[in-house]
């Protein structure tokens, strides 16, 4: 009781930061299922400290909330409301930048990248307009690259483009991204140098992929082994090729689209005649040589008057299954897998804005961070479209990011 006789409101109990939260986004990222990424990535405390770890966590994802914000600010809005609640513990200060660096030294980049490959998975349900095709989740995978400090380390471990004086002004950290069409939420993600091809980054979203999915891909991620990898997942794909990529037509269908073989580079010609046939005639083909497919062709003169040919090449054979037209148009989602990647760079972290952690480790975790942030708010953003009956597309996500910003200010820290 106060002198006032106004009963005062209860303190936490334990240390003040245990009750640290990220108000509506602790539903995504709960207090178990952080303890049990610590505990599977040996990261928990061998003794009590100011900042633990699962804190840095919560923290990390602030720091993709709040980019533009100092490292001690971004603690303070997730900790201000305590004195307003009366809650505030008078030795207890905001930590330092130093300290808080310190943390997340300590905690590293693994528990964060765990969380999120724990976390976040497909986010459509059956009621989500726009995630669905022929029963199958529609998926895109797309590559970007983001600024970095400019600091030996970062240069080493993620290089520049270009060379000499026409070298980039940052070290870049490249980003391969695995997005739910209909969501926007990306679901898988690889981290690498951008001395790295975005084919072989992309490699590895292959583990985040399986049936009942249908992944789209642009013609700059193609090639015939990358291609059968994600195939051998059991999702279909329907990915574009250029016009460099041979194709051997093996039969015309109803729907104006084709069967057709496409081939391991460095065959032969006649060899490639010989598959044509093979294939034609009924017999097996060789994994390893060839490998066939649909492939459907058409122009979109309203955004290209100068009629340049598409062409999709699908492991769905049966045109009944899925038409030409209907593939057609669901190619064009893919973008949606840029848009998602877009969100990140341009409203959450802010156009031209830099990650600015000094360390490889250190970036990677913030980068794991910003995706966990967007996933949260893209998941916000579901809940609300769905029974409604509004597509996600049509929800602005730099509203909902105002929205999220604003309750995790006012609730950040433990409730009345």
């Amino acid at each position: 009781m106060t002198s006032s006789g106004v009963e005062s409101p209860p303190r936490p109990q334990g240390r003040l930061t245990d009750h640290i939260g990220l108000g509506v986004l602790s539903a995504r990222f709960d207090r178990d299922l952080i303890e049990e990424v610590l505990n599977r990535t040996g990261r928990r405390e061998r003794r009590s400290r100011r900042l633990p770890a699962h804190v840095m966590i919560r923290y990390v994802i602030a720091m993709g909330l709040f980019f533009a914000e100092s490292y001690d600010e971004v603690m303070r809005r997730l900790v201000g409301n305590l004195r307003k609640l009366g809650s505030w513990v008078d030795d207890w200060q905001v930590p330092t930048k130093s300290a808080i660096t310190q943390a997340r030294q300590r905690l590293g980049p693994h528990p964060v990248k765990a969380l999120f490959e724990r976390a976040c998975v497909p986010l459509a349900t059956s009621a989500t307009k726009g995630a669905w095709l022929a029963r199958r989740r529609v998926m895109a995978i797309d590559a970007t690259s983001f600024d970095v400090a400019d600091t030996p380390d970062n240069a080493e471990r993620f290089g520049r483009t270009g060379s000499g004086p026409k070298a980039s002004a940052y070290p870049k950290l490249h980003v391969a991204a695995l997005a739910e069409c209909g969501s926007h939420a990306i679901v898988g993600a690889v981290l690498g140098s951008v001395r790295t091809g975005e084919r072989t980054l992309a490699a590895d979203l292959a583990a985040w992929v399986g049936p009942e999915m249908l992944v789209l891909a642009d013609a700059g991620l193609y090639s015939y082994e990358l291609f059968g990898r994600f195939a051998a997942t059991g999702a279909d794909l329907a990915w574009r090729i250029g016009a460099s990529v041979s194709v051997g037509l093996v039969r015309w269908l109803p729907d104006g689209s084709y069967l057709a073989l496409i081939y391991r580079s460095g065959l032969g010609a006649e060899r490639r005649a010989r598959l044509v046939a093979q294939a034609h005639a009924g017999q097996d083909i060789q994994a390893d040589l060839a490998r066939l497919v649909r492939v459907v062709e058409y122009t979109v003169p309203d955004r290209n008057p100068d009629g340049e040919l598409i062409v999709v090449i699908t492991t769905v054979l049966d045109p009944h299954e899925l038409p030409a037209l209907e593939l057609a148009e669901a190619y064009h989602q893919r973008w949606e897998a840029e848009s998602a990647l877009d969100e990140l760079k341009t409203d959450l972290r802010g156009r031209g804005e830099v990650l600015r952690s000094k360390t490889p480790d250190l970036v990677e975790q913030q980068m794991w961070g910003l995706l966990l942030a967007h996933y949260a708010i893209r998941g916000l953003l579901l809940d609300a479209a769905d029974p409604a009956g509004y597509d996600p597309d049509r929800m602005s996500f730099i509203k909902g990011l105002r929205v999220v910003r604003r309750q995790v200010t006012d609730q950040a820290a433990i409730t009345p």
